[in-house]
């Protein structure tokens, strides 16, 4: 290791991890051409061939050709993601006792609409919550 310079290790440190970001880039289009619902299969099989067979080529005309709505796929499975895990919360926590009557958390929320509206007092609505969490 002593006759290999220190500007060769970085170098060397730099194509390797450029190396490992070309297979995450690989990788993360391979996943896309198969979850685009705009592209039938002969399609999706053309592309696969492309990268494959030609992978520098394939990917920088992917890029160029399918980058934008790539971006757009992302953000709607973000936004599809981000609403099942808001529908499962929402779920999980309005379930109260069998599922009847209102929830803890919605008559919570109503006791402290009913205070910020002047309805009741600081000291009614004290009492309320006490009785509703015990």
């Amino acid at each position: 290791m002593d006759d290999y310079p220190l500007l060769n290790v970085f170098w060397t440190m730099l194509w390797f991890f450029l190396w490992i970001l070309w297979f995450f880039l690989l990788f993360k289009i391979i996943t896309d051409i198969f979850r685009s619902n705009d592209m039938g299969g002969w399609g999706k099989a053309g592309w696969i061939i492309f990268v494959i067979l030609l992978p520098f080529l394939g990917v920088f005309v992917y890029l160029i050709a399918r980058g934008k709505s790539m971006g757009e796929r992302d953000v709607e499975q973000a936004q599809k993601a981000d609403a099942a895990f808001k529908a499962y919360v929402k779920d999980a926590a309005g379930s109260s006792g069998g599922g009847q009557g209102p929830s803890h958390a919605d008559e919570l929320a109503k006791l402290a609409e009913l205070k910020s509206s002047g309805a009741i007092s600081e000291a009614e609505f004290q009492k309320a919550k006490d009785k509703l969490l015990a």
